[in-house]
């Protein structure tokens, strides 16, 4: 028996080295109006505020990121200007003419080229793992170790602070079969007035619904201990960051006391807060965000830290589109547990989302990306119709 010439004399493999050079990287600032206002503690949003990233390497191959904030610098210290401005000219320069394969080296040369700028580091990150997701022909969660998951138990946040509102659009997300569990923000009213709210939607949904509180910082520790009893009694299952992050005493304090598990999210960031939080006990379950770490692999290092120490994963958001929402999935599929699911609502919550072909929600659960890299395709018409003109 005789074998070919093709079976006896491989491909010569793609130089990915060279191929995957980073030819160039640009920014757009990216305004896309929300279906309804999104409160916080300290501000309020009808538009939603991305940077969205471009990355070409020098195989013709784009990968695309995207960054997000919530009402400009208030819920951490970037804006989508200073992350725009921070890429062009620090970010950027620091990784023109690198591997983009050479992940682990993209995050030391950016952390070299600036400090913090969490979101923005994670948007260019996002960028070179698609565009080597495409390149390698394999979905992105591979190149972060594989999916040990592709759907996640779907959370909804419920934040316009009117009640009658708020149950009506529960009510719609439970018929859709998208969401039956629920976030309820807290915090931008007097604390009676907000439990107020509260009690009004235990009351409206159905029996067992599980909700999480998040204060956004907005209590006090006397506030704490004066009103998380009062949460108990309306059986909510977890409490997300009640008091203001940094203040890691009083946190570990409020937890102590407190008959409900408590959530870090703005109090942990980089690996040295997760591991200062969870020795000090200040809360059992953390929220995870690619624009809190700056990179797929420092939020899987910060999931890390903590699990060691026993606390749980929550898959946080920031309002993310399909771009930034499926870049998170990527991630959260490659974690060991991710005990509370993922609040990953942002596309569902825009006007028009941003990709020709959003993510899946059905069963109550969103579904994880299929395809090379992140699994998404920009919509360029509605990017350009909501990109900053100035």
């Amino acid at each position: 028996m005789t074998m070919s010439l093709a079976a006896t004399v491989p491909l010569p493999a793609p130089d990915l080295m060279r191929d995957t050079a980073i030819r160039q990287i640009s920014v757009r600032i990216i305004e896309a109006p929300t279906t309804r206002k999104h409160r916080l503690s300290n501000t309020s949003v009808s538009h939603q505020g991305y940077v969205f990233v471009e990355v070409l390497l020098e195989n013709g191959v784009t990968g695309y990121g995207e960054g997000s904030t919530l009402g400009g610098p208030r819920w951490a210290e970037e804006s989508v200007e200073a992350m725009k401005a921070n890429i062009d000219a620090y970010l950027a320069p620091a990784l023109i003419g690198q591997p983009a394969c050479n992940l682990e080296s993209a995050t030391i040369l950016m952390d070299k080229a600036a400090k913090r700028n969490f979101t923005a580091k994670s948007a260019v990150d996002m960028a070179l793992i698609d565009a080597i997701g495409k390149t390698l022909g394999v979905p992105a969660h591979v190149l972060l170790g594989g999916a040990v998951r592709t759907r996640f138990d779907a959370i909804w946040a419920l934040a316009s602070g009117d009640a009658v509102q708020e149950v009506e659009e529960a009510q719609k997300m439970i018929e859709r079969g998208w969401f039956n569990r629920f976030k309820i923000k807290l915090g931008f009213a007097d604390p009676q007035t907000d439990l107020n709210r509260l009690a009004a939607l235990k009351a409206a949904l159905p029996e067992g619904t599980m909700l999480v509180a998040d204060v956004n910082q907005g209590w006090s520790e006397a506030e704490c201990i004066r009103y998380l009893p009062v949460l108990a009694e309306l059986a909510v299952s977890l409490v997300e960051q009640p008091i203001a992050a940094g203040q890691t005493e009083a946190s570990a304090r409020v937890a102590q006391r407190s008959s409900l598990p408590i959530m870090m999210d703005e109090s942990v960031s980089t690996l040295s807060e997760a591991a200062r939080e969870t020795a000090a006990a200040t809360g059992s379950v953390l929220s995870l965000k690619l624009c809190k770490h700056g990179s797929a692999h420092n939020l899987k290092r910060v999931a890390g830290i903590a699990a060691a120490g026993g606390v749980q994963m929550y898959g946080g958001c920031l309002l993310e589109s399909s771009i930034g929402a499926a870049g998170h999935l990527h991630t959260f599929a490659t974690l060991p547990k991710l005990e509370w699911g993922t609040e990953h609502f942002g596309p569902k919550i825009l006007v028009e989302d941003l990709v020709t072909d959003s993510l899946r929600y059905e069963g109550f659960q969103v579904h994880l990306p299929e395809g090379p890299g992140l699994g998404v395709t920009p919509d360029f018409d509605r990017i350009a119709k909501y990109a900053r003109k100035d």
